[in-house]
């Protein structure tokens, strides 16, 4: 007989999964599976995995119970209220990223004339992409797919991996902001010519003695992860560089570890002396996200 919804899920129970939503995990997944929404899950539990879905479910849940992170099982994640595809080769896109994204949209909603950005790091392209498909020529903000009479912001997009872009290129297409997006190869901003009005990015910055002891170290890439010894290496390289792209009167966006704070705005201070320079808070209270406006 073929598993009901009800049985699948009690033997994903029955496997202790990892992390800390073992059962709201299980359901996204098992949607995953039967190609259908978790609330319809949820109110059908009686219907049963027909064909392949359910050797494609023992497979997935032995994943999942192996401490394999859930986006790189199914394939794709939620980030902004849009859906990305994520794999091996890129950072899984985490919500207190969307500060940064919602701290972009609100300055460059202040500063309608300002639209050259370059998100460094780009990984995924879920910030590029997402500042790409909310920006209106109005300067308000919107979540409606893109139109031809849509403002086109000058958006390039930097990551070193090669992998990570062509990641970032598909999900791009995907939402149809391919031909507003620029995707360049390259350390940092050394293959980028300024001048630019926003810099953002959420680059490496956990500290290399800490990543053996983190969940994320096992299955995320490490070039994504490690900062240096004191998580600042490649956020320090950037801000020294930055002045040579970045516009008068501009924007840098910077994600760091919440321990982070005082050493990232003294960096900050010693660069762009005469910039505003403050650390923003996530959701949770922690220093989230390094603001400099010169």
């Amino acid at each position: 007989m073929p598993l009901t919804i009800t049985e699948a899920l009690l033997h994903a129970r029955e496997e202790k999964l990892p992390g800390d939503s073992p059962t709201l995990d299980a359901q996204v997944l098992l949607a995953d599976v039967m190609r259908q929404q978790r609330a319809w899950l949820l109110a059908h539990p009686e219907a049963e995995l027909i064909n392949k879905q359910e050797a494609d479910w023992a497979d997935k849940l032995k994943r999942l119970a192996s401490g394999e992170p859930l986006p790189y099982i199914i394939g794709h994640w939620e980030f902004f209220g849009l859906d990305f595809k994520v794999t091996p080769d890129v950072l899984i896109p985490r919500p207190e990223t969307e500060l940064l994204v919602e701290t972009a949209l609100g300055w460059l909603k202040e500063y309608p004339g300002k639209r050259r950005i370059v998100d460094v790091g780009t990984g995924s392209g879920c910030i590029a992409v997402s500042l790409a498909v909310n920006v209106i020529s109005s300067g308000r903000t919107s979540v409606r797919p893109y139109t031809k009479a849509y403002f086109s912001p000058e958006i390039v997009a930097v990551d070193i991996s090669e992998k990570a872009l062509e990641v970032a290129q598909e999900n791009a297409k995907a939402h149809k902001v391919d031909e507003r997006i620029y995707f360049v190869q390259s350390d940092l901003l050394e293959a980028v010519e300024g001048p630019y009005d926003l810099i953002c990015g959420n680059l490496p910055y956990i500290p290399s003695s800490k990543l053996p002891a983190l969940e994320v170290y096992k299955h995320e890439p490490k070039l994504a992860l490690d900062g240096g010894a004191e998580g600042l290496d490649l956020i320090e390289r950037l801000l020294k560089d930055a002045g040579r792209v970045l516009n008068a009167g501009g924007l840098m966006l910077l994600e760091i570890e919440d321990g982070q704070r005082e050493s990232a705005l003294g960096l900050a201070e010693e660069v762009f002396s005469g910039a505003q320079s403050e650390v923003l808070a996530d959701l949770a209270g922690k220093p989230r996200l390094l603001r400099i406006q010169t």
